[in-house]
This record gives structure tokens, sequence and C-alpha cells, in this order.
């Protein structure tokens, strides 16, 4: 996926100046599942397109399976964004936006 730089740098700079309002507004110390809307309100102020707990299917050797990834967000069809509430970001953590970013094909992860 080609993507102009100027528009990718601009999407990313958007998302983490929602990110950043959320947090400065609320602190640390809440739950992902307090911060999430917040960020969704955010990136809606800031007029990015994104879709919530988008299901990518599985396929295990050419068989999909029941199962599927959930992932955070997707904005403008070009960035996925996992959301965390957490002190320090894992090893665990970086390895799922790689595999996000794998089966999505999303040229970049948050």
């Amino acid at each position: 996926m080609t993507v102009d730089p100027s528009e990718f740098n601009d999407i990313t700079r958007r998302i983490l100046a929602g990110a950043i309002e959320v947090h400065r507004t609320l602190g640390p110390g809440l739950l992902e599942s307090i911060y999430t809307p917040c960020l969704h309100a955010e990136l809606a102020a800031r007029q990015l397109r994104f879709v919530t707990q988008r299901a990518i299917p599985i396929v295990y050797k050419g068989m999909r399976l029941e199962s599927s990834y959930r992932v955070d967000l997707i904005v403008a069809d070009l960035v996925v964004v996992e959301l965390k509430s957490t002190t320090a970001l894992l090893p665990v953590h970086q390895a799922q936006v790689l595999t996000y970013l794998e089966i999505t094909k999303c040229p970049a992860g948050l």
C-alpha cells in the first residue's frame, strides 16, 4: 500500500494528539474501558474516520477458522491502534501490534 507521507504523518499526529488529550484530561490509572470511548470522541472531533473492534478472520493453512482477532481501532484504513492501560509496554504488546499489522495489511501501528 502506497501512502503519501504527508497524509500518513497528519493521521498519526492527530491520533497521538487525541490520545494525549484523553490522558491529560483523565490522568493515569483508569481502565482501558474508560479511556476507549474518550479516544473515540477525540478521533471523531479530529474528523478521523475509524472502525472499532474489527473482526479479522484467521486462516490456517487455507482453512478459515471460526475464531478471529479483534483489533481495537483501525484509523483511515491505514493505522492500527491497540489501546493499552498499563505502566509499561511489554514485548507481547509489541508482538500483538506487529501481528495486527500483518493480518490487516495496514502500514502502521500505534
